[in-house]
């Protein structure tokens, strides 16, 4: 098939790209790596009336460490963030998530911010933003506005982001001392779509988590926050025994439907799986 009619605007700024977006009555699409956006137009998906190629925006672009948080451009490839020195010192749950996203054909020129912007409830970057208790930076005409993760992933494909809005950067705390990672994805082959998958980080005192948060995703409609099942991990504590316990719980946290990666309880084993192993590497990196 081909895309659909549609008119091309290249902004140069982010003021002209925001002023397009303003009168564009929410019948505009924005068009960053295009991984995802193209696919879609070329089967008719997305049927935008104006697309809005903001790749020629440096400012959008670029990664910074600001006191004890990592700002990273919405236009930053993910080629940029695994050769970035900060990414790797500041962001380890980053680093571990990108060679599991997709091929490098696509990471050369697929953006952060255009995972962010879809939502793919598959997706690694939304995940990760989720167990980090990232803040998204929406900007529009109206002036800018961060948006927890928490309170950005809304549903399937749907975020707080309005159709005015760009999203800008997002700003990830950077880990500290004594704080640990883990991320472990369930795939058919490496850099297909997940399964499923888990990314999670906590603090580590005297051999025991605290302030655990393990993001599923691909389990449910969007990326969510294992909130009961981190919370036994918690209490039991990390023995292997205790973690598939804690996984038990996971039914109270996702709600896995049938689809083509299986019915409901095979994809909520999968969830186990992915959640017990997350945890399980997230320990042994504590010993490393």
């Amino acid at each position: 098939m081909k895309a659909p009619s549609f008119r091309y605007v290249r902004p140069t700024s982010l003021e002209e790209a925001l002023d397009v977006l303003a009168q564009a009555d929410g019948q505009a699409q924005i068009l960053a790596g295009g991984q995802s956006l193209m696919p879609m137009l070329a089967m008719r998906i997305a049927a935008p009336e104006i697309l809005v190629d903001i790749n020629r925006i440096p400012e959008l672009a670029g990664i910074t460490l600001e006191n004890d948080l990592v700002r990273i451009g919405a236009l930053t490839r993910y080629v940029e963030l695994e050769k970035s020195s900060v990414v790797a010192e500041h962001l380890p749950l980053i680093a571990r998530a990108l060679p599991h996203v997709a091929h490098v054909a696509i990471r050369n020129r697929g953006t952060i911010g255009g995972s962010l912007s879809l939502a793919d409830p598959a997706a690694e970057m939304p995940a990760c933003a989720l167990a980090l208790g990232a803040e998204i930076e929406l900007v529009s005409k109206s002036g800018v506005r961060s948006v927890g993760a928490e309170d950005y992933f809304l549903g399937l494909y749907e975020t707080a982001r309005q159709p005015d809005e760009i999203l800008a950067a997002v700003r990830f705390p950077a880990a500290k001392s004594g704080s640990a990672c883990g991320f472990y994805e369930l795939s058919r082959r490496h850099g297909d779509f997940a399964l499923a998958g888990a990314a999670c980080t906590a603090r580590v005192e005297g051999g025991a988590l605290k302030d655990l948060r393990v993001a599923m995703f691909g389990c449910d409609d969007r990326p969510v926050l294992a909130k009961k099942a981190a919370a036994e991990v918690e209490r039991r504590g990390t023995s292997p025994e205790a973690l598939a316990a804690a996984a038990e719980v996971l039914a109270e946290d996702v709600a896995p439907t049938d689809n083509v990666n299986g019915d409901a309880e095979t994809r909520l084993h999968y969830a186990k799986v992915v959640f017990r192993r997350a945890v399980a590497m997230l320990l042994e990196s504590t010993r490393g």
